[in-house]
């Protein structure tokens, strides 16, 4: 049987890409690429000739068929317009059914922006959790924090650059003042990295254009467990409070979980349930 290669691509440099990289896009029958057009001038720069064809997120149910009959006439390699294919792409759903026609899928290792922004961080790389792009509305992005929030993985997200402040302010909103890293233009001329808690992060964005595509790497969890701050607490309680909820179980969980004592706790969530009242 035929084998579908996973070719990483250059994220900025061209000089990182292998020379197996190049030799198997020149040996296969057939590339499918995420943007011919994108990959088409990688193509050009290297003087390769292959034959290129388009699978991407809304052609991928049409093509899937047309690339799995190229396999069984000959090797293909599927890239991404930039780096590792099958991360934030639809290139799992390829690999899975390659798999199940019983083809042999290899990878050919490179480029990762994620990997890349994460040995960069300064953060612990021991243990990390990729979550790829992070929901567009506010509402949304917050619960899907609050999902990894308890983690100790160091977190890695993806984000788009008009909706890099407002993330970062969701982040801090969530998380609190966590060691956090914002990475874009890795490996280009105008590579930057930035360092520092989410909150000075999210002051630095709002007076500094963003540009690219950004990889946020923030601190995981501590394995002790602090105090939250009363802007953490109070936080919490505005986003989740109801006219429901009891006062004295919900203090008591709350205390455990923010190492605040329970009445302290109790008498926040009674003015602010008399709050909503009067509201």
């Amino acid at each position: 049987m035929s084998t579908l290669y996973l070719v990483a691509t250059p994220i900025g440099n061209l000089e990182d890409i292998s020379a197996r990289a190049l030799r198997v896009l020149r040996e296969v029958n057939l590339i499918a690429a995420e943007d011919t057009r994108h990959s088409g001038k990688l193509l050009k720069h290297f003087e390769i000739q292959t034959k290129l064809t388009s699978y991407y997120d809304h052609n991928k149910s049409q093509k899937l068929e047309k690339v799995l009959a190229a396999l069984d006439n000959g090797d293909v390699a599927l890239i991404s317009d930039a780096g590792t294919p099958g991360l934030n792409d639809p290139g799992y759903l390829l690999v899975r059914a390659a798999l199940e026609a019983g083809h042999k899928v290899s990878p050919i290792p490179g480029p990762s922006a994620p990997i890349a922004a994460l040995v960069a961080s300064g953060l612990p790389t021991d243990k990390f959790l990729y979550m790829g792009y992070l929901p567009r509305k506010s509402h949304e992005r917050q619960q899907f924090i609050k999902a990894v929030a308890d983690h100790s993985y160091t977190l890695i997200f993806l984000e788009s650059p008009h909706r890099l402040q407002p993330a970062l302010e969701d982040l801090h909103k969530v998380l609190g003042p966590r060691q956090a890293a914002v990475a874009s233009e890795l490996t280009k001329m105008y590579e930057d990295i930035q360092r520092g808690t989410l909150d000075e992060l999210s002051a630095y964005f709002e007076n500094e254009p963003a540009r690219g595509e950004f990889t946020l790497v923030v601190s995981g969890a501590s394995q002790e467990k602090g105090r939250w701050s009363k802007a953490q607490l109070l936080n919490w309680l505005q986003d989740e409070l109801n006219d429901d909820a009891k006062p004295s179980s919900l203090a008591r969980q709350l205390a455990k979980d923010s190492g605040w004592p329970r009445r302290e706790v109790y008498d926040l969530i009674t003015e602010l349930q008399k709050d909503q009242k009067e509201s």
